[in-house]
This record gives structure tokens, sequence and C-alpha cells, in this order.
């Protein structure tokens, strides 16, 4: 029997995009979706083509770049992880040098498209990349890491209104808080796939600091964010799209609850993968809202 021919190596610049995760869009969307909202709603509406692109490509290239440093961080604990071990810098198909300088590549191209908007949108941009870089390293002694990443994620909301308004106002502030709540819900979820591996190497995740309330606290944290962000977002006139969106995005968490209540691995990343929906739905009611209101 003749053996099967060895498959052929991957090439740079399919490793890179792995290291990106340009497979797995659900990572970026889940920030491209709340940052729309804060755009629109510091526009008033649309808020021309230049900021869209801006922001849009803004927050993938920042999400790229922080996936290179999570692996960079991570790369002697995702060997002892079921769902990482195969990424390339775990595996040393991409060197850490590489990576890092992938990382500051995409991170500059990200800096000179906020260039391109208002000063007061670069200097919020800086405490944006501090705390991305960060945030891996948190894992090793915070208890609830998922708190500082939201932090790190939330960065987008600030920067729109700082674009938009070369202020960040009260409302602005509360979206933050809201989308603060909603990472902790979906990335909680994404650490219950982990929480053996975790445990055994001695990684803090809030799924391990929840124990057995880590349902409850995810289904708290949606409720949080939907309160919060339906209090910010009444007040603008918005009309039925609002309240269809936020019916239809707490009609998800609802869903997200049959799917990790087992606290099964599929189950649990399953809820993370789709949860970007969510605020999919949010963004469509306000921008549709919008838009009715003319």
């Amino acid at each position: 029997m003749t053996a099967a021919p060895p498959l052929p190596a991957p090439s740079r610049l399919a490793l890179y995009l792995n290291l990106i995760r340009f497979d797995r869009p659900a990572g970026w969307l889940v920030l491209v979706w709340p940052t729309l909202t804060a755009l629109w709603v510091a526009a008033g509406g649309f808020p021309g083509w230049h900021l869209l692109a801006v922001f849009v490509a803004g927050t993938v290239l920042m999400r790229s770049a922080g996936c290179c440093v999570n692996d960079v961080a991570d790369r002697d604990f995702d060997r002892h992880v079921k769902r990482t071990q195969a990424r390339p810098i775990t595996t040393g198909q991409v060197s850490v040098r590489e990576a890092l300088v992938l990382a500051a590549a995409l991170a500059l191209v990200a800096l000179a498209l906020v260039l391109s908007t208002r000063w007061q949108a670069v200097a919020w941009s800086v405490p944006a990349v501090v705390f991305t870089v960060l945030y891996p390293f948190t894992k090793r002694f915070f208890a609830m890491p998922q708190a500082f990443l939201g932090i790190a994620f939330n960065f987008g909301i600030v920067i729109a209104f700082a674009a938009v308004q070369g202020e960040v106002p009260v409302a602005a502030w509360v979206l933050w808080l809201a989308n603060l709540f909603m990472v902790l819900a979906y990335d909680t979820e994404y650490a219950m796939v982990d929480r053996d591996d975790d445990l055994k190497i001695g990684m803090k995740t809030s799924a391990i600091t929840l124990g057995r309330f880590d349902v409850a606290g995810v289904m708290a944290f949606f409720a949080l964010a939907l309160a919060l962000t339906g209090a910010v977002l009444a007040p603008l006139g918005l009309g039925w799209p609002l309240w269809l969106g936020l019916g239809a995005a707490a009609a998800q968490a609802l869903w997200h609850y049959t799917l990790i209540r087992d606290r099964t691995r599929a189950g649990c990343f399953a809820a993370f993968s789709k949860s970007h929906w969510m605020g999919a739905a949010i963004f469509a009611g306000v921008a549709l809202g919008f838009a009715l209101r003319g």
C-alpha cells in the first residue's frame, strides 16, 4: 500500500492569517457592532463613509494585533489547552519576533487611520493600545480578566464619540459600561469552554471565579448590558426599531441560556461564537431608528 504524500507546509501568509484569526470573524464582529452603534449615536445618524471605513478597518486591525500579542503572552500555556494547541506560535511555525512585528505593523496602520480624524480620538487611542497589550498578562493574577478585556474592547466606543464630537459625554460612558457587561457575559461563556484546562495550568478566568454561579452570572451580565443600553438609547426617540432590536437581543440572551446551562464545551463555544448577533440586532435597531426619524 502506497503511503499518502505529506501535506504541504502552510505558507507564511496562511500562518499569519491563522494567527490573527482571519477565519473566525466572530472575534471582531463583537467589537464592530457596539462601536458602530456608538458612532451612529454620536453622529445622530449615518456618520459618513470616511468614519465608517476608519472604524470598521481600525477595529479589525486592532483585534488582529491583539490576537498576536495574546498568543505571544500565552505561548507556554496554549500547548496545554485543547482549543489552542495548534496555534502558530505554540507550534513554533511563527516566531515570537514575527508575531510582534506583525502586531506592530497592524497597530501602526490602525493609528494612521485614526490620525485622519480628530486629535481627541488619537489621544484616546493611546490607552486603548496599552490595555490591549496588558490584557493577556492579567490572566495570571486577576480573578476576572474578562473585565479587563472589556475595558480594552470598549475603547472603540470612546474613540467613536471623540472622533465625531471631540469629547466623550456621559452617554458614551453609559454605553461603555453596558458593553463592559456584554463582554463579561460572552467572554465568560468562552472561558467556560476552557475551564478544565485553565484549572490545571493555574490560569485565572471569570468562569473559574464564578464557579457554580457561572450561568447565573452570564445571564445577569446580559441583563445589565441590555438594561443600560436601553436606558441610554431610549431618550433618542428611535421608536419601534430600537425596541425591536433590543427585543431581538434579549431573545438571543435567553437562547444563550439554553446553550450554556449544561456547561458543555460545544454549547458554550456555540454561545460565544454567536454572541455578535446581539450587537448586530442593537445596531440594526439604532441605524433604522435614525434613518426613519430622518
